[in-house]
């Protein structure tokens, strides 16, 4: 009797702690896990998401015409150049190491695509494909001089900022700029060009599409292996959330112009860049480089091909940034890459969630950083603040994004998620 008495309890008791795994892996357990990365220091893009809000009600409170779907476009068309520079800087930021001349190599791919395209009248192809060869052999000689003579990154960046930077003023010569036609597709590309109502919604509609589907293959996998399998709750209620919000935010750009070709082309290759720093060998082994470096070159990772593939990338980014800036301001100029340039795409990364120490990091952190550079840049030219106060303001939040990661940082290793 007693011992059927235990069997009984015993069942119990596994009847209860499976009914907790099952209810762990709902959206009460979902949440809860959260909270707990969130104390832990594994703060991801919330404070970035945070950030954009208090933003964007600080600035309509101040100014309506912030939120008004008009500027919003406006922002939208700004953030694409940035962006793409930004794209570049996780890549080498994920190592730990950094590129100060991204601003110049900008600056020098808009200045070739003037006079490669409107001086000597070649191909606008051919334009771009020559500035963006350009961008990837800056990033081999850095490669070279990180790999084969050790230079630190920030002190061959820097030589490479003032060198790019002398090029571009010799390439344009005396007259220092170069208009680009108002009626080329590169120009209407930059200043015009919105993708259709259709398309927007379907882009919007395909990331709930592909959380839930992956959602079912994983449990598909999990159940073929003999595995438990999470319940689909928490995929679908993400999915809903996250397609809500898009579909809302076509909507409303889509009051004034819709979105711009401009941008839609930068979150694709945001998405582009995500699927392979997060599916890829490249991309674990960029992640593997950046958390400990010797312990990648110990389990076989060359690293310095990985190290010359980022800062490759990185330089590439740029000089594609340099293309759309160009598009967008319809010029090449001595002007080009330079003030704040580097500082938001840099800054775009950081406040992203792409950690200055190296191994943390994603492609959505330089979408959702230069979101918020753009809304603060644009949010202080709403209010006629001198360009004094907005670079103060700028480096002010990205002060604020490295104490923060610093900070999150520190309570990881506390809790041993470093």
């Amino acid at each position: 009797m007693s011992q059927d008495i235990q069997t009984k309890a015993t069942g119990a008791r596994l009847d209860q702690g499976d009914s907790r795994v099952r209810h762990d892996t709902g959206l009460s357990g979902a949440l809860r896990g959260f909270i707990d990365r969130v104390s832990s220091g594994d703060l991801g893009m919330l404070p970035v998401v945070i950030g954009l809000v208090l933003i964007s009600i600080a600035f309509s409170l101040l100014n309506p015409v912030f939120l008004a779907p008009a500027n919003l476009v406006n922002v939208l068309f700004d953030a694409a150049a940035v962006g793409f520079i930004a794209l570049g800087v996780v890549c080498v930021l994920l190592l730990g190491e950094i590129d100060l001349s991204i601003g110049s190599m900008s600056g020098l791919s808009s200045a070739i695509i003037g006079v490669l395209w409107i001086n000597t009248g070649l191909p606008l192809a051919v334009a771009i494909a020559g500035s963006l060869a350009m961008g990837a052999l800056v990033g081999v000689v850095y490669g070279v001089l990180r790999n084969r003579f050790e230079m630190p990154s920030f002190v061959a960046t820097l030589s490479g900022l003032l060198a790019l930077l002398g090029l571009q003023l010799y390439i344009l010569g005396p007259t220092g700029s170069i208009n680009l036609p108002f009626t080329s597709p590169l120009v209407r590309f930059g200043q015009i060009l919105i993708m259709p109502a259709w398309l927007s919604y379907l882009v919007a509609v395909l990331p709930g599409v592909v959380i839930v589907v992956g959602a079912i293959r994983t449990n598909a996998q999990r159940t073929a292996a003999n595995l438990s399998s999470a319940g689909m709750s928490v995929a679908i209620a993400k999915a809903v959330v996250l397609t809500l919000g898009l579909v809302f935010a076509v909507y409303y750009l889509e009051l004034s112009r819709g979105v711009p070709w401009m941008f839609g082309v930068f979150v694709l290759f945001v998405v582009l860049l995500d699927y392979a720093l997060v599916r890829t060998q490249w991309g674990r082994s960029m992640f593997a480089v950046g958390g400990n470096a010797e312990a990648a070159r110990r389990s076989g990772i060359n690293v310095r091909r990985i190290r010359m593939s980022a800062f490759v990338v990185c330089s590439t980014f740029a000089a594609l940034g340099g293309v759309f800036a160009a598009a967008r301001l319809a010029s090449a100029s001595q002007q080009a890459g330079s003030g704040d340039v580097n500082l938001n795409a840099i800054a775009a990364a950081v406040i992203g969630g792409t950690s200055l120490f190296g191994g943390r990091g994603s492609a959505w952190s330089a979408l959702l950083g230069v979101l918020v550079i753009m809304a603060i840049s644009n949010g202080l030219t709403l209010l006629n603040l001198s360009s004094s106060l907005r670079y103060m303001i700028t480096g002010a939040v990205l002060a604020i994004a490295v104490i923060v990661d610093s900070l999150a940082r520190r309570s990881r290793a506390s809790h041993g998620r470093a």
